[in-house]
């Protein structure tokens, strides 16, 4: 049993603001001299780039139905080690999640996990006494759930923020820690498949900004103690160990631009610690590919930067020797894009991508596919023999348009096990999923990628006599 300083930022619906208040938190108390260790409930890739900027820490994924309660718990207590406190953002309304009659998959679920107090975030706006009557319902129904605290958010002045005070400290015994104003210049820019990420921010600016405006409104010192309420958290010591690290016998290029920005930091230290060196590089700005036994293309926004991906032709060419001289591709959502003949983007225009699979990838603002995945392996690939699971989440903007005939090597099911098609396009040694797969939720991927890397290298010492 440790004790671990640990705070969950809860949401009574998305959009009331949990980003905006986490973040500024967040940078608040690393300002304040604090180690703060940031956590994202859910399969979510921009939000953690964003608590990382603010940290100078990766940001770690907690997921209730992809990962369950011990690997959640042994992510978080490895991540927490080290830390003054942890901050763990929640996802859509706090008892949303993957049922409607249960919270498995919720931020609730995910408090319970992990023992956490919660933070219940309110947009107070046009709102006084009704803010109680949402702040006792939340707090009373599920006794298993501590919700210790309130913050409200678009609150017009001080008056205002008094009445809402006085409401919930009349009718609860829950802390109000104070609020946020509404202020468009520390608002992050929105698209399609969420916040712009951190890396198209420019500075820190908007960061500190974000200090600012909590500091002159929220008692920062309630905060803190708040996280200091969890009590120990139960956990085994040699699972939340730090993972060792093997002799680094393989290279995998790791696809990092803005364009290839989505990854999971347990996917990559899963890697890592198979014996895995992670060697960035930029499908956008570089002209060649490192020197490399596999690449790891993930998620992002290859059709906001089609244009510069269709222009840097020596890259498209690079990858598209790189599987024919059969080496090993992993592949994810905007990565499978990249890997198909060409991406239609919102506006109908056509960009030449890689060529690998006959289809091209195009963008439907009115169809998104959304949801989490179990995949099922119904076929051989390096990912795994037929029977293998592995859990995920899809979603995107775009559906793949066959010009010529497609190889799948897995089948999909949802939450409920209904089927949802299939997926893994697979030709040689190069596999592409629309799904994002977290590698925690089946020990055997991340060694049976850095396995398939070993053997391209052992194929191509083999092919030049070395």
């Amino acid at each position: 049993m440790t004790h671990y300083p640990r705070l969950v930022i809860a949401g009574t619906h998305s959009g009331v603001g949990k980003t905006t208040v986490t973040v500024a938190l967040l940078t608040a108390l690393k300002e304040r001299g604090r180690c703060v260790q940031a956590f994202k409930v859910g399969p979510d890739f921009i939000d953690p780039t964003h608590h990382c900027a603010a940290t100078g820490r990766p940001s770690r994924n907690l997921d209730g139905w992809m990962l369950g309660r011990e690997v959640n718990r042994d992510i978080f207590a490895r991540a927490a080690t080290g830390a003054d406190l942890s901050i763990v953002e929640g996802m859509m309304g706090l008892f949303d999640g993957s049922s409607a009659v249960n919270d498995i998959g919720s931020t609730a679920e995910l408090a319970k996990q992990i023992g956490a107090p919660v933070l219940l975030v309110i947009d107070a706006a046009a709102m006084a006494r009704s803010a109680a009557a949402m702040a006792r319902g939340f707090a009373n129904f599920d006794t298993g759930l501590r919700v210790a605290g309130v913050l409200f958010n678009q609150v017009g002045s001080e008056g205002h923020y008094r009445l809402l005070k006085d409401a919930v400290e009349a009718e609860t015994d829950l802390t109000v820690v104070g609020y946020v104003k509404p202020d468009p210049s520390v608002t992050v820019p929105d698209r399609h498949l969420g916040l712009v990420t951190a890396l198209e921010q420019t500075s820190s600016e908007l960061y500190h900004r974000l200090a600012a405006a909590v500091r002159d409104t929220v008692d920062l010192d309630s905060v803190e103690a708040l996280a200091r309420s969890a009590g120990e958290l139960p956990w085994i010591p040699e699972t939340a160990s730090p993972r060792g690290r093997m002799e680094r016998t393989v290279r995998i290029g790791l696809a990092q631009d803005s364009a290839f920005c989505f990854y999971y930091s347990d996917n990559l230290e899963l890697l890592q610690a198979e014996g895995a060196e992670l060697v960035p590089f930029s499908p956008i700005a570089d002209r060649s590919l490192p020197n490399v036994d596999m690449l790891y293309l993930g998620g992002g926004y290859p059709e906001v930067h089609g244009e510069r991906l269709a222009t840097n032709l020596a890259m498209r060419e690079a990858v598209r020797s790189f599987a024919e001289r059969g080496g090993v591709i992993y592949a994810e959502c905007g990565g499978l894009m990249y890997l198909t003949q060409a991406i239609r983007d919102f506006d109908g225009r056509s960009h030449e991508m890689v060529g690998i699979f006959p289809a091209e990838a195009v963008m439907q603002k009115s169809s998104m596919t959304l949801g989490y995945r179990t995949v099922h392996c119904s076929s051989h690939s390096f990912l795994g023999e037929p029977g293998l699971t592995v859990r995920g989440h899809e979603f995107h903007y775009s559906k793949l348009v066959p010009v010529g005939p497609l190889e799948y090597a897995c089948s999909l099911s949802d939450t409920q096990g209904r089927p949802q098609g299939c997926d893994g396009l697979i030709t040689g040694w190069v596999l592409a999923f629309y799904s994002h797969l977290h590698f925690a939720s089946q020990p055997s991927v991340a060694a049976s990628l850095v396995a398939a890397a070993r053997c391209s290298r052992s194929r191509a010492s083999v092919s030049t006599g070395g």
